[in-house]
């Protein structure tokens, strides 16, 4: 299928202006030669004619129309001016043009080889002599038309093809992505699950089974197991809600990121400060995210192992990069024997934006977490 705007854009132009140019030229040829004959009304008609009808074309063309069934009597007013004036034979060259855009490659390559043939016969017409050169000129000119058109077509037919197979492949790397963020952030959600709601409830049968067991025993056994239980169900309740509340992270179209970030924080630490260095910009969304689910991740380790009293979190605007530092003075960890879950969903989360993310800690000294991520004029 031919392309109904092909002769948008310079090339287009350029092709167009040719012919009207050609056509005057050969028109102002006739009248030196031959004058205001007995032919120059008709000369004058048929060129009137192929004039308006090429404009219909430019027209058709350009506003996305069908203009391909416009060429044929296009041909045929051409030819017969032509014929009786072979000064015209002159505006074959931008009628080349036009066959190899209207046609099928087969007809374009027929149509243009006539077309040719005749020309070239009309210049030996109007030269008065027989030249080779004079003759094959036209069908060299026309060969190399209609091959370097065709050209470019396979060229553009092959550049929208590895367009479409490079859009296929970010789609489908796109949709990978996702689905395995889905399953690292199920992974995460179940080990969360498993290292804290079911270990809780657990325990916690446990020591109803064994009030259970020696319920009918005197002595105060088995209100201790009571207690244990009722103290490990609170546990457990208090580190449910806090999953739930890392769930429901607070909203980042409704308020800026360094809000988002303290809210995080105080959700776990009342007493959180959030620190800004720099002057802030705006982040790509999924930048956003990964330093709102890394505070929160942070923060709620902090709560549960670190018994700090002091929680601070540092959001610092790099010309390139953003950095989120956050800091304890709990009892701290050696790094080298701790490889939680929680740590490791930080790195990869930092890591999969293509940034580096570190702790450094030591048992009594507190604990520093922090992540840089590139940004580029994003930031």
């Amino acid at each position: 299928m031919q392309d109904k705007s092909a002769f948008r854009g310079p090339i287009g132009v350029a092709i167009h202006l040719s012919f009207y140019v050609l056509l005057t030229a050969s028109t102002a040829r006739y009248l030196t030669y031959h004058g205001f004959g007995d032919r120059w009304v008709v000369i004058a008609s048929l060129v009137a004619v192929l004039a308006a009808l090429y404009t219909v074309i430019v027209v058709t063309s350009r506003r996305g129309a069908v203009w391909q069934p416009w060429v044929w009597p296009i041909l045929s007013t051409w030819v017969a001016l032509v014929w009786l004036a072979p000064s015209f034979a002159w505006t074959a060259f931008p009628i080349f043009f036009l066959c190899t855009r209207a046609f099928p490659r087969w007809l374009a390559f027929l149509v243009v080889a006539a077309l040719a043939v005749f020309t070239g016969i009309e210049f030996v017409s109007f030269s008065g002599r027989t030249e080779w050169a004079v003759f094959l000129a036209p069908l060299c000119t026309g060969a190399l038309i209609v091959l370097a058109y065709g050209q470019v077509e396979r060229d553009s037919a092959e550049r929208e093809r590895l367009l479409g197979e490079l859009v296929t492949a970010q789609s489908r790397l796109a949709e990978t992505e996702r689905e395995a963020g889905v399953l690292s952030e199920r992974e995460r959600l179940a080990r969360e699950i498993h290292d804290t709601v079911t270990q809780g409830l657990t325990s916690a049968l446990l020591h109803l089974e064994a009030a259970e067991q020696v319920w009918e025993q005197p002595g105060p056994r088995a209100r201790e197991e009571v207690h244990v239980a009722t103290a490990s169900l609170r546990e457990n309740l208090a580190q449910t809600r806090d999953l739930v509340h890392y769930l429901s992270s607070p909203d980042l179209e409704t308020q800026t990121l360094e809000a988002a970030l303290l809210a995080a924080a105080r959700g776990y630490v009342p007493s959180a400060q959030l620190r800004v260095i720099g002057e802030p910009a705006p982040l790509p969304s999924a930048v956003e995210h990964a330093l709102l689910r890394i505070t929160q991740s942070a923060v709620s380790n902090i709560r549960r192992h670190a018994h700090a009293q002091t929680v601070g979190v540092t959001l610092t605007y790099l010309p390139d990069a953003v950095a989120l530092d956050i800091f304890d003075d709990g009892i701290g960890f050696d790094v080298g024997d701790r490889s939680g879950f929680g740590l490791t969903a930080m790195r990869q989360r930092v890591e999969a934006l293509g940034g580096t993310f570190s702790v450094e800690s030591a048992p009594g000294e507190g604990t520093v977490g922090a992540a840089q991520v590139p940004v580029g004029g994003a930031a």
